[in-house]
């Protein structure tokens, strides 16, 4: 029997048990104010589209959301049973969004992405509280992305690559730039989502991955470039490491975002338990490549019956009117037949 990614955070979800919440003893509530997002949006704002053959037929995941031309731009992953394909959609308030296309395919002669490719990030403003523009590169636009080499939901070791665009919708897809086989062992069973940023005159490329073996385990690290073609593996990795036996990156410590706020850093994440559940983490950056986990999660799962009962993760973040908007995956009902989509929360109530 194949256990894939999606059924380990499907399975076993039980109690929440001893989660460090809003308001808790340990909590730093004034440190944690900018990027606290306390009110969710009680819907999902993107779910699979239902129809058949379609590339998001089943569901959709991996929210990264950013402005360009006077609007604002969601690109997501869809999910056809088959595997991972990258749509975009746009909005003009955040919650009510309209699917413009694929902007990634797949290719069933490419033995990379004959299944899946998924883009998790493009090159934009980090600063917490700018319109998170899209910053260009030689004239032009670049995303990261990672591509699966087999068919179902993450199935095998991925790699990490980049693409490059003059309009958002049409991507050149470049080579691979990271292989989990050259990494160290805290990645070797595989890459996760990449996420790229330009501090000063060196990119910095965010990713979270895994070890080999069952069960695996998930963490982060980075890796560093000057011209994004020769990148070279940051010796701090992985920066954002598994908690103990209780918290809430127990198993998983993934999908990061990294912003800058007042000369300062931080990291969105997520972590998934020892209960099985998966939650949106953060931590505290004293510089680009040093970070301390904040006692408190910033997004939990919701109650029974409600969008987020079971995963509240894969974060996505960008200010607008006065307010910190925090997309991010929703999971509810039991894997296999779970509802995942995007949902968001923001800063200011609704």
């Amino acid at each position: 029997m194949t256990i894939d990614r999606r059924s380990v955070l499907g399975a076993g979800a039980g109690a929440v048990g001893t989660m460090l919440l809003p308001g808790s003893a340990s909590a730093a509530p004034d440190r944690l104010a900018p990027y606290r997002t306390s009110y969710k949006y009680p819907k999902l704002i993107l779910g699979g589209s239902g129809i058949p053959g379609s590339f998001d037929e089943k569901a959709v995941d991996c929210p990264f959301v950013f402005s360009a031309n006077g609007k604002f731009y969601l690109t997501y992953v869809g999910f056809d049973g088959t595997g991972y394909q990258t749509g975009i959609c746009e909005s003009t308030n955040l919650v009510d969004w309209t699917r413009k296309g694929v902007i990634l395919t797949r290719d069933p002669s490419d033995p990379i992405t004959r299944f899946n490719i998924a883009c998790a990030s493009i090159l934009r403003e980090n600063e917490l509280q700018s319109p998170a523009r899209l910053v260009k590169v030689g004239g032009r636009y670049v995303a990261a992305w990672h591509a699966y080499p087999n068919a179902g939901y993450e199935e095998g070791a991925a790699v990490i690559g980049l693409a490059w665009s003059d309009d958002l919708f049409h991507w050149e897809r470049g080579p691979v730039i990271l292989r989990a086989e050259d990494g160290a062992e805290w990645e070797r069973g595989g890459l996760y989502k990449p996420y790229l940023v330009k501090i000063g005159d060196t990119f910095h490329l965010y990713y979270n991955a895994k070890t080999t073996g069952r069960p695996w385990k998930e963490q982060t690290g980075l890796a560093i470039s000057k011209d994004l073609k020769s990148w070279t593996r940051h010796p701090a990795s992985p920066l954002i490491r598994n908690g103990a036996e209780g918290a809430p990156d127990f198993r998983f410590a993934s999908d990061p975002v990294v912003v800058s706020h007042r000369g300062q850093w931080g990291m969105f994440y997520f972590g998934l338990a020892k209960d099985g559940y998966a939650r949106d983490l953060f931590a505290f950056g004293a510089s680009p490549t040093r970070f301390t986990k904040a006692d408190e999660v910033l997004i939990d799962v919701g109650p029974p019956g409600s969008i987020d009962e079971k995963f509240a993760h894969k974060p996505a973040v960008i200010h607008h009117d006065g307010a910190l908007y925090h997309f991010y995956c929703a999971v509810s009902g039991k894997w296999p037949n779970d509802v995942r989509g995007l949902a968001v929360a923001r800063s200011k109530p609704w």
